[in-house]
């Protein structure tokens, strides 16, 4: 359920590296948590973010809730689909509706987050 290449935030954001950069979202189980996705606030390119710091925030029918940046760098790209598709992010929030690229500015950042047993046995301890 939850991609092996992909390292996680307790927060409950996801970052897969490629090369220098991060693609980012949200978790599955955020989505789940959330209900209906009706809004998505994000950074514009350019916005040079820290790791665990807010970069924007996603809104339900019943909550707003912020997004943390899994790492730290430079916003190289947002995907501008959720502007006006935010639905996307319940129905594929690993894949087709990841949020913004971040051109990692601490690589090593990337070994503090959790992989994907580390994050499935996190769930399962919020039981």
């Amino acid at each position: 359920m939850y991609p092996e290449n992909f390292r996680y935030t307790k927060e409950h954001e996801w970052v897969m590296v490629e090369g220098d950069t991060g693609t980012m979202g949200i978790t599955d189980h955020a989505q789940s948590e959330l209900g209906d996705i009706v809004y998505v606030d994000l950074p514009k390119a350019g916005t040079v973010v820290e790791r665990g710091k807010t970069l924007g925030s996603v809104e339900s029918v019943k909550a707003v809730s912020d997004v943390y940046a899994p790492v730290s760098g430079e916003v190289v790209a947002v995907n501008d689909e959720l502007a006006t598709a935010p639905e996307k992010l319940n129905q594929d929030p690993h894949g087709s509706a990841w949020l913004v690229r971040i051109r990692l500015s601490a690589q090593d950042e990337i070994l503090q987050l959790l992989t994907a047993a580390g994050y499935q046995e996190y769930l399962g301890a919020q039981d």
